[in-house]
């Protein structure tokens, strides 16, 4: 994939685009981040993890459905976009929601979130392969901090690991192919919505992408003998709800809008702040503690969102180097 012409790309005039793309990547992480607290309250009601996975995507996407009623445009899409972006932007989706729960199962909350935030070292990487993007020492060194201080911050949270098992058993080999295929599918999607919308637009292609996902869900989980159950109840409706408005449809809004104005290695560093929320929010509304090592890995994740920013800033105002890379 060739990188999209600049001012394709929804950058703001006067050099505005470094603060913009930062805040709206932290606003993803941050919403992202409410999903532990939400998901647990489901689990508590009795949902399990892959009928948490299918509904919020469902939700998300018959909201989406009912907007198009109003602006039919999102549902105008040429061939491309729907191989890309329905089929394979789809796959994607339903991939991460399947293998992070096998992740969760077979490895533990903890360890799953940290192989997860692998994906900026992935991002940064394949971000220089297929967009042209720059891969500087800085911004890999800045995906390293990050992902090793998620990995500190989730292993130093003094907190039971209740979720329920979705892989039936299986072992700690399920769990890290799980974590790897989620960190994966989280990178490509970066790199894909980086691709798509300045082309298509953030709302064609989150809708499409969460049909895809809807329609993939639908027709794999049935098949592997987990079909989804609805909540079991009005307030795991209201659960799910707002997953699929905040966690799902808000976030990657913010996510896509992000992407529009940097480039995607830096966008998943700062959307790397979902763990530190959900640290925070279960410090505040679980009582839940963290080690030395969890506050530690904390402070290594603000900083390197903070020094990746400052970073592209740095970059931006350098003659001859566009913004953001």
């Amino acid at each position: 994939m060739a990188p999209a012409n600049a001012n394709s790309q929804g950058f703001l005039p006067g050099g505005r685009v470094i603060p913009a793309g930062f805040l709206f990547a932290i606003a993803a992480g941050a919403l992202w981040g409410t999903t532990g607290p939400l998901s647990t309250a489901l689990y508590a009601e009795g949902s399990q993890l892959t009928d948490v996975g299918f509904w919020r995507v469902l939700v998300a996407t018959v909201g989406f459905t009912l907007f198009g009623l109003a602006r039919p445009s999102i549902f105008r899409a040429d061939r491309r976009a729907l191989l890309l972006v329905l089929g394979a932007g789809g796959l994607l989706v339903a991939v991460f929601e399947v293998a992070f729960q096998y992740a969760i199962a077979g490895v533990g909350v903890a360890s799953a979130v940290a192989l997860l935030y692998t994906a900026p070292v992935i991002v940064a990487v394949l971000a220089r392969l297929m967009l042209g993007e720059a891969l500087t020492p800085a911004r890999l060194a800045m995906a390293v901090v990050v992902m090793l201080g998620v990995g500190f911050t989730v292993n130093g949270a003094l907190v039971d690991d209740t979720i329920p098992a979705a892989a039936g058993g299986k072992g700690w080999v399920v769990g890290v192919v799980g974590g790897l295929l989620a960190a994966a599918s989280y990178a490509g999607t970066t790199l894909l919505a980086r691709f798509a919308v300045p082309r298509y637009g953030a709302i064609r292609v989150l809708f499409l992408e969460l049909a895809g996902g809807t329609l993939f869900l639908a027709a794999f989980l049935p098949a592997s003998g987990r079909v989804p159950a609805p909540p079991p109840s009005p307030a795991g409706w209201l659960y799910v709800l707002a997953l699929g408005a905040g966690a799902v449809l808000a976030a990657n809004l913010c996510f896509f809008a992000a992407v529009r104005r940097i480039d995607a290695a830096p966008t998943a560093v700062a959307a790397s702040i979902e763990p530190v929320v959900g640290a925070l929010l279960a410090l505040a509304l679980f009582d839940q503690r963290l080690t030395v090592t969890g506050w530690l890995g904390l402070l290594m994740v603000v900083g390197g969102v903070g020094g990746g920013y400052l970073l592209e800033s740095v970059a931006q105002r350098m003659p001859g180097r566009r913004a953001a890379g």
